[in-house]
């Protein structure tokens, strides 16, 4: 008697149970997926979490400090020329291994404002190697004011006011996405 379902190996007969296990599975997996899809994005209120998590990719970054300590930080991922003009605009606070990485396809001048944008920020200029260039701690809310890196760089990290001085994060660190040796 043969069997209907396309997956399945006649030569064997375990197939089918193997089979109907990962069909549970992802199942499952996409439940959890939206399950979590459905929390605060990274203990932010719902209505900023939602305007985030609708609008921008999350990623997972790690600093390796100077005092040879290593930070994790979950950070948005600003990649698109319509996500970089918006940015951390009208946020109102971002927990503390919190941050938001702009991603560019080539090295260049950057610069970013602090328009509309609610927190201190410290903003981190990165190398495509992922060295820091350069930093500008505790920018001023609201300012129009050009905030530069100091070099051709390839991403911006912006992380709340404070934070790369108390972890002791500095030119010599180095910075990298999750599963990867470097940006």
């Amino acid at each position: 008697m043969g069997n209907n379902d396309p997956l399945y190996d006649s030569k064997n007969p375990k197939s089918l149970q193997d089979n109907r296990k990962m069909r549970v599975l992802k199942r499952r997996h996409a439940w959890i997926i939206s399950v979590f899809a459905a929390l605060p994005a990274f203990g932010q209120s719902e209505t900023e979490a939602g305007d985030l998590l609708s609008a921008f990719d999350r990623g997972t970054i790690i600093i390796e400090a100077e005092r040879d300590a290593c930070y994790r930080f979950d950070v948005y991922l600003a990649t698109s020329r319509e996500q970089q003009i918006r940015g951390l605009m009208h946020v109102r606070q971002m927990p503390g291994f919190t941050g938001m990485l702009f991603g560019y396809s080539t090295s260049n001048m950057r610069s970013m404002w602090m328009k509309n944008t609610y927190i201190s920020l410290d903003i981190l200029f990165i190398r495509d190697d992922g060295t820091i260039s350069n930093i500008e701690a505790d920018t001023e809310p609201l300012s129009l004011t050009s905030i530069s890196s100091t070099e051709p760089v390839s991403y911006v990290l912006e992380l709340n006011a404070g934070v790369a001085a108390r972890l002791h994060i500095d030119s010599n660190s180095l910075v990298h996405l999750s599963g990867n040796d470097e940006i």
